[in-house]
C-alpha cells in the first residue's frame, strides 16, 4: 500500500510540472506571441495652417489675430468662463446632472465598461471545480441468486471530485486584438458621452438666450401698446375737436389691435420655449428662472481660435471617430488570426471512490491532459471574406474620421463668420432703431401740431417697432453665433 501511494505521489509530481509547464508555456505564448494584423498609426491628414474665418482681412483684422495668437483658445476654456449669466450657469449644471441624454450616455459607458471584461477573459483559461456523491439501495432479489432473501438490500456507494481547464492559446494575437477593439469602443463610447455633454451645453445656451429674445420681445411689445394706447387717446380728443379726424383715430386704433395681437402669440412661444427647456433640464414642463437680458450676454471682439490642429484632441465627435478607426484597425488583425492554426489545452483530474471515506484518499485520484491544434482547411471563403469585410470597413471608418475633420474645419469657418457678421449687423442695427425712435418723435411732433396726417405716425411707429425687434432679432444671432463657435471649436466638454 504505501508503494501504490508513493507511486501515486510521484505520479501526481510529474502531473503538477507537466501542466505548470504547460501553463506557464501557454501563458508565454499566449502574451509574447506575435499580433496578427497591422498596429495603429494615426492617418496623416491635410490640415490648414489657420481657419478661413480667421484668415480674411474683411472678417478678422491683423491685428485682432495677431493679439489673439497668445491667447488661450476658446474652446479651450471651461463654460462656465464663457457663459457668465449666473442663471445661465446653474442651468447648464443642472441639464449635465439631471438630462436624460447625458444619463443614457453615461449608462452606455458602463456597458461597454463590462463588455470589455467579457473580451479580455476569452484570452484566459477557464477553471471549474465539482463534487458528486450517489447513493444506491436495491433489494437482494433483485441482484439474482436464488439464496438472497427479500428484506436484505445491497447499498452502493460513488462519489468524486474533479477539476477541469480549458484554455485556448492566443499565440497569433486573436484574443489580444479582440481586446483591443473593444478597448477602443469603449473609449469612442466615452468620446460620444462627451459629445453629449457638449451638444447639451450648447442647447441650453441656445434655448435661454431664445427664452430671454422672447422675454425681451413681450416687454417691448407691452411698451409699444402703452405708447400706442397713449397715442390712441390723443387722437380721439383732435378728433373731437375737430382737428383730427374719424380715419385717424381708426389708424390709432388698428396699431393698438396690432400691438394686442401679438402678446398672447409671444406668451405661448414663451410657454414652449419654457417646456424645451424644462427638458434640457430632465424635469417636468414648467417656469424658468430668468437672469441677463441677451443684450448684456458677452461678444468679445477678440476671438482667439487657437490652431486648426487643436480640433484632432479638441472636438470630441473626431477622437470618436479615431476611436473607431482604432477599432476596425484591430479589427482586421482579428480576422487575419483565423487564418492560422488554434492551439488549445484541456485537462481534468479528480478523485472517486465508491466509499464514502476512502473518497480522498490519494490512491482514489486520475487525470488526463489533452493539447489540440486545429487549423482551418476549407470553409467555403468565410475566413476570407470576414478579412475582406474587415479591409472594408476600416476603409469606411477613415474616410469617415477625415471627413470628420473636414466637417469641423466647415464648422469653425462658419460660425467665426456668422459671429464676426453678426457683430456688424447688430451693430448696424442699433443704429437704424435710433434712427427709427427719432423718427417717430419727430412724426408726433408734426402730428400734434398739424403739420402731418396720421399716416406718417402710422409708418414711422411700425417701423420703430420692427426696427426693435429686429435688434433684438440681431442680439440673439450675435449671442448665439458666440456659442455655436464655442461648440465648433470643441468647447463644452
Amino acid at each position: 500500500m504505501k508503494h501504490r501511494e508513493r507511486t501515486f505521489s510521484a505520479t501526481n509530481r510529474s502531473l503538477a510540472l507537466f501542466l505548470g509547464s504547460l501553463i506557464t508555456g501557454g501563458l508565454a505564448l499566449g502574451f509574447t506571441g506575435c499580433k496578427a494584423g497591422p498596429n495603429y498609426k494615426r492617418p496623416v491628414v491635410d490640415m490648414p495652417t489657420s481657419y478661413r474665418g480667421a484668415m480674411a482681412p474683411e472678417i478678422a483684422p491683423a491685428a485682432t489675430t495677431a493679439a489673439s495668437s497668445n491667447a488661450t483658445p476658446l474652446g479651450a476654456e471651461k463654460w462656465d468662463t464663457i457663459f457668465t449669466d449666473p442663471v445661465l450657469q446653474q442651468l447648464i449644471r443642472q441639464a449635465l446632472k439631471n438630462n436624460y441624454d447625458v444619463k443614457i450616455a453615461a449608462d452606455r459607458v458602463l456597458e461597454e465598461q463590462a463588455q470589455l471584461g467579457i473580451t479580455k477573459a476569452g484570452a484566459y483559461p477557464t477553471v471549474d471545480v465539482g463534487a458528486s456523491y450517489v447513493a444506491l439501495g436495491l433489494p437482494g432479489n433483485l441482484l439474482g441468486g436464488s439464496g438472497s432473501s427479500s428484506s436484505s438490500q445491497t447499498n452502493f456507494f460513488a462519489g468524486g471530485i474533479t477539476g477541469s481547464v480549458a484554455w485556448n492559446l492566443d499565440f497569433w494575437g486573436y484574443y489580444r486584438r479582440q481586446t483591443e477593439a473593444q478597448r477602443a469602443y469603449l473609449q469612442a463610447t466615452e468620446w460620444a458621452r462627451q459629445t453629449t455633454y457638449s451638444t447639451l451645453v450648447e442647447d441650453v445656451a441656445t434655448d435661454y438666450y431664445q427664452l430671454r429674445t422672447l422675454d425681451s420681445e413681450l416687454t417691448l411689445t407691452r411698451k409699444t401698446l402703452r405708447a400706442r394706447q397713449q397715442s390712441l387717446k390723443l387722437t380721439r380728443t383732435l378728433e373731437e375737436g375737430g382737428a383730427s379726424s374719424l380715419a385717424d383715430v381708426r389708424q390709432a386704433e388698428e396699431l393698438c389691435y396690432a400691438a394686442q395681437a401679438q402678446i398672447p402669440t409671444l406668451q405661448s412661444q414663451i410657454a414652449r420655449q419654457e417646456n424645451d427647456l424644462r427638458l434640457l433640464l430632465g424635469e417636468s414642463p414648467g417656469p424658468i428662472v430668468r437672469g441677463d437680458a441677451v443684450a448684456d450676454a458677452p461678444h468679445p471682439v477678440d476671438v482667439p481660435v487657437g490652431l486648426p490642429t487643436d480640433l484632432l484632441e479638441r472636438r470630441p465627435d473626431v477622437r470618436r471617430a479615431e476611436e473607431l478607426l482604432v477599432q476596425a484597425n484591430a479589427n482586421i488583425g482579428v480576422a487575419r488570426a483565423e487564418y492560422f492554426p488554434q492551439l488549445s489545452i484541456t485537462a481534468e483530474g479528480g478523485m472517486g471512490s465508491s466509499q464514502f471515506d476512502e473518497l480522498l484518499n490519494p490512491a482514489n485520484g486520475y487525470y488526463y491532459a489533452v493539447g489540440g491544434l486545429t487549423q482551418p482547411i476549407f470553409d467555403a471563403g468565410k475566413i476570407r471574406n470576414n478579412y475582406h469585410l474587415a479591409l472594408s470597413r476600416h476603409k469606411e471608418l477613415l474616410d469617415t474620421y477625415q471627413q470628420t475633420i473636414a466637417g469641423a474645419l466647415r464648422d469653425v469657418s462658419n460660425a467665426l463668420v456668422a459671429y464676426h457678421k453678426s457683430q456688424e449687423y447688430r451693430q448696424l442695427e442699433e443704429k437704424q432703431t435710433a434712427a427709427a425712435a427719432d423718427a417717430l418723435r419727430l412724426a408726433r411732433i408734426r402730428y400734434q401740431g398739424g403739420g402731418t396726417s396720421y399716416l406718417e405716425v402710422l409708418t414711422t411707429d411700425t417701423d420703430f417697432y420692427n426696427a426693435e425687434l429686429t435688434l433684438d432679432t440681431a442680439e440673439q444671432q450675435e449671442a448665439l453665433a458666440l456659442v455655436q463657435l464655442y461648440n465648433a471649436l470643441g468647447g463644452g466638454w
